[in-house]
């Protein structure tokens, strides 16, 4: 993803996500995440893609009907989706899915995946939707490894 494709107030960071901030003076109708847990995902996503060198990314939003097709097309615009897993989250159909790039399929194979969406669900179904991905991100890491 190049910076020109991004809205206003969107950057990449050196680090490779995409960031994002409000005009000064308009108001969030109502923050969805708290600070700490805004700190703690983004920290959770941090120290994985450094010990796996695989880049982690979430994306919390509606997937539309088919969420498998909803992630299949978010996938390609996603920065370095060659060497990145996708944990996609539709909250109000408490659908998880998540895809991986082709250069680190081999290490983020069905059986990590799986281990990712059964982590996450539990605390999802109980609306814990951060402690869910931060459990996901986490027991996939684990799982991963760092490269060989």
């Amino acid at each position: 993803m190049v910076e020109s494709d991004l809205p206003h107030g969107w950057v990449v960071t050196s680090s490779g996500r995409v960031s994002g901030v409000h005009e000064a003076g308009d108001l969030f109708k109502e923050a969805p995440f708290t600070d700490t847990e805004r700190l703690l995902m983004d920290n959770t996503l941090t120290d994985a893609t450094r010990s796996t060198k695989v880049r982690f990314t979430v994306y919390i939003g509606d997937l539309g009907a088919n969420s498998g097709a909803g992630a299949e097309a978010l996938f390609p615009s996603l920065p370095e989706p060659e060497r990145t897993v996708l944990i996609a989250v539709s909250p109000n159909d408490q659908a998880v899915e998540v895809r991986s790039g082709r250069e680190v399929a081999d290490r983020v194979n069905d059986r990590v995946c799986q281990l990712g969406v059964t982590a996450a669900l539990s605390s999802i179904r109980k609306g814990e939707l951060i402690d869910g991905l931060v459990s996901a991100v986490r027991v996939m890491a684990a799982a991963i490894g760092r490269p060989a």
